[in-house]
């Protein structure tokens, strides 16, 4: 996507999700056009884009929008103004581009989203447990060479097949560098779903069905939730910040021969700086934005079991958590909001 014309996409992606019969569209927004938001590519997110869609549009007055993209294009989105508020940064993911964006006063981090996501590469457990398990005695990410039998790659038989992200996802360029650390280049194919639904439906599928597969995932996420029990993470050498750093900084993944397991990260909202200075109420509402990995697994289970939208979860939430939300706004705000309901 070229950001010269991402305003103009914006206007035609404009988020038609009408109000409620009898919420309040009387409050006067502080932004006199649609407020943009990040649409990145995974359902804990569009569960929070959702979330705090319903609750501008309700409690404050405001029209709002999303702009769908990854991470670095959103970023760079944000950063010319062309991009409102992101709901999900995985700053540990994209720390270099981060902190040259936040360096330069262009964007503005408003404080934790949820304290405790977990990534890393995970294996059915019906592949490890058992006398006569196939992968009996894969605990690591380092031992996958041994058993790359276990995961064939269907295009290239002689390597396994190891589910990466999507392109253009932070953790996608971070795995890419683990593979060459670890040394699986020659053992495995670093696959690439299209989508982020793909890959979460060839995890669902390929457990659902007992089939071999190893892949990246993350939490809070409906997959995680779903069958977090018939799984488990592959040991890492334990976090390190230094050789953490080392590796997210070093541009050339080939030249990464020494990495460490994902952080338990925080997950932070964050705003353009040109937001942050025009709408002080919202940016309130933002800072004071807060969950857990559990509190979102739980709305994203509701829209799997449900086969519901993100947007019926929001309502859901609103609905289920008001202990929690209504603590985010004033309570005028929190009344136009129940109204919507």
């Amino acid at each position: 996507m070229q950001f010269k014309t991402i305003a103009a996409a914006a206007a035609a992606l404009a988020f038609a999700w009408t109000a409620a019969p009898g919420s309040s569209q009387a409050a006067s927004c502080e932004i006199d056009k649609p407020i943009v938001f990040a649409g990145l590519d995974w359902d804990s997110n569009s569960f929070h884009v959702a979330l705090a869609q319903f609750i501008m549009k309700n409690g404050y007055g405001c029209e709002v929008d999303k702009i769908p993209g990854s991470t670095i294009p959103m970023l760079n989105g944000m950063s010319r103004g062309d991009i409102d508020v992101t709901m999900e940064m995985w700053v540990a993911n994209v720390k270099e581009a981060w902190d040259k964006a936040l360096a330069s006063g262009k964007v503005v981090d408003l404080g934790i989203n949820f304290p405790d996501a977990v990534q890393g590469w995970f294996v059915p457990k019906y592949l490890t447990d058992g006398a006569d398990a196939p992968a009996k005695g894969l605990k690591s990410v380092a031992d996958l060479p041994k058993y790359k039998k276990v995961f064939t790659d269907p295009e290239e038989p002689e390597k396994g097949r190891f589910y990466n992200c999507i392109a253009g996802w932070g953790c996608e360029v971070i795995n890419t560098k683990k593979m060459n650390a670890y040394g699986l280049n020659d053992h495995f194919v670093n696959f690439r779903p299209g989508t982020g639904a793909a890959l979460s439906a060839v995890i669902e599928s390929s457990v659902k069905r007992k089939k071999p597969i190893v892949f990246y995932y993350w939490g809070p996420t409906w997959v995680l939730g779903k069958i977090g029990d018939q799984v488990r993470m592959l040991d890492e050498p334990a976090y390190d910040a230094a050789i953490w750093d080392a590796m997210m900084n070093e541009k050339d993944e080939t030249k990464v021969t020494k990495v460490t397991a994902y952080p338990l990260v925080p997950v932070s909202v964050a705003t353009s700086s040109g937001f942050h200075s025009k709408a002080p109420k919202l940016v309130a509402f933002l800072k004071k934005y807060e969950t857990t990995n559990a509190v979102v697994s739980e709305a994203l289970a509701y829209m799997q079991e449900t086969g519901g939208t993100a947007e019926e979860a929001a309502v859901n939430f609103l609905k289920t958590q008001e202990a929690l939300w209504s603590k985010w706004i004033p309570a005028d705000v929190a009344a136009k909001v129940k109204a919507a309901l």
